[in-house]
């Protein structure tokens, strides 16, 4: 089963906290994604601040169609990856 999020809230230095459906809850670091592909938008803090949860396809987004795999996110969280 994908795991859904059902919040996401951008924190500084390009880190999320993120809960998901099933109750797990925590803090992810993006930061070294920023400037690559596509996420060279998020040098600007502006866009990574921008993040939703995608109802289609639960997971975190930012407008231009960027987003993170739910599973990846999870396990980011667990300290499983």
């Amino acid at each position: 089963m994908i795991p859904e999020v059902v919040e996401a809230v951008p924190l500084a230095d390009y880190e999320l906290r993120l809960r998901f459906a099933d109750g797990v809850e925590g803090v992810v670091d993006l930061g070294d994604l920023v400037g690559q592909g596509v996420f060279a938008a998020w040098s600007d803090p502006a866009v990574f601040a921008r993040v939703f949860v995608d109802r289609e396809s639960r997971t975190v987004a930012w407008p231009g169609g960027i987003d993170l795999c739910p599973v990846a996110l999870r396990s980011e969280v667990l300290g499983t990856k």
